[in-house]
């Protein structure tokens, strides 16, 4: 829901109904992740996605016909055998996508949701997604660490519910979670999808070279907010790298054993060193390496990353902690320019968040999506 946020709000403020597609469950090949979503309004317009393309046309008429009588509906698609390509996903996916009504007075506490997702305050959405008592359906929670607004109408599956919800925030997943109708946990006949609208995952590029800024480009691109940091504050400035959220003047590894210090990176986080120069690198390095992080990379020549290497076990990392280190940094795409190889660097952060292999898929056989 954050990539239809803004258009979903200015239709709320304005007091105009619209339906809401979420993809609460994907499987196979399926094109988009749950959370992705698309917004009917009253007039016709779309905004957002749920398939790709496959089955827009499909979700359109579904949602105009929510928004009629206001009944929410769970509905599956698929490849079938004659509507392959009028309503199924030619993809070969099957995906679950949850049509509900929004407005003021089937969601309330949606003002206080999105005010948290633009603050960057993490908040999860849980909503009633399939249950047997039709009256249930679509009552929802927002989620927060210290309190929750809305219910389902029973104090048992809301507590149930809430536990579950905080947990999934904590570690920035959105998920279906099944329940029994009065929510049993191990019971059958409740679904429940929750939404996490946790803060965007850092990208930290230390050296502020130009290929900085193309690395500040693609990353804020691909969702993270990014900080550029280097010591040398004539090279360290917003005018070099508008595509960055923050331009950080201090020696990298003080600037990054203060952010961990301080709580603000986590396992999502992903850092690259661009500097090639053993003053800045082997101590920002030596944080980085004995920290949890998502990806560490470095840029250089095989010459540059063996006396790297050396340096870092001279300052006494293990090969365990050496072994966490991807460098030279990116993939092998061929890549010349700041700008390609800021796409070969993502291509491999990329890569190793989803378990990718990095070949052609052209020449690989079985499931694209693991």
């Amino acid at each position: 829901m954050r990539d239809v946020l803004d258009e979903l709000m200015r239709h709320y403020a304005a007091g105009e109904p619209v339906a809401l597609g979420t993809v609460v469950a994907t499987f196979s090949s399926a094109p988009r992740a749950p959370g992705a979503a698309m917004v009917v309004a009253a007039d016709g317009t779309v905004a957002g996605s749920v398939s790709g393309g496959c089955v827009e046309g499909a979700v359109y008429e579904l949602g105009r016909e929510v928004l009629a009588d206001s009944r929410p509906v769970l509905q599956r698609y698929g490849v079938t055998d004659d509507d392959a390509f009028a309503v199924g996903l030619t993809c070969g996916g099957i995906i679950d996508i949850f049509v509900e009504r929004i407005d003021r007075a089937t969601f309330p506490a949606l003002d206080d949701l999105a005010e948290s997702v633009r603050a960057e305050v993490p908040v999860a959405l849980a909503t009633v997604v399939a249950h047997p008592d039709p009256e249930r359906l679509g009552k929802r929670i927002v989620v927060w660490p210290d309190r929750v607004a809305g219910s389902t109408g029973s104090d048992r599956i809301d507590a149930a519910i809430v536990d579950d919800a905080r947990g999934l925030l904590a570690s920035g997943r959105s998920a279906t979670v099944g329940y029994g109708p009065h929510g049993e946990r191990r019971g059958e006949g409740m679904s429940v999808f929750v939404s996490s609208f946790e803060p965007p995952p850092r990208l930290l590029v230390f050296g502020a070279i130009d290929f900085a800024a193309a690395m500040a480009r693609m990353g804020a691109y691909l969702g993270y907010r990014v900080t550029v940091c280097d010591a040398r504050p004539v090279f360290a400035t917003t005018s070099r790298f508008p595509g960055a959220h923050e331009v950080v003047v201090d020696w990298p590894h003080r600037y990054l054993s203060a952010e961990l210090a301080a709580g603000r990176v986590d396992e999502r986080t992903v850092v690259t060193v661009l500097t090639h120069d053993p003053k800045f690198d082997v101590p920002v390095l030596r944080v980085a390496l004995r920290s949890k992080l998502g990806y560490i990379g470095a840029m250089g020549s095989r010459r540059t990353h063996e006396d790297r290497v050396a340096r870092l076990r001279e300052a006494g990392l293990t090969e365990g902690e050496l072994a966490g280190l991807s460098s030279p940094i990116g993939l092998d795409l061929g890549a010349r320019t700041p700008e390609e190889t800021a796409v070969s660097i993502a291509a491999e952060i990329i890569a190793v968040r989803w378990g990718g292999g990095g070949n052609r898929l052209s020449v690989l056989s079985g499931r694209i999506h693991s």
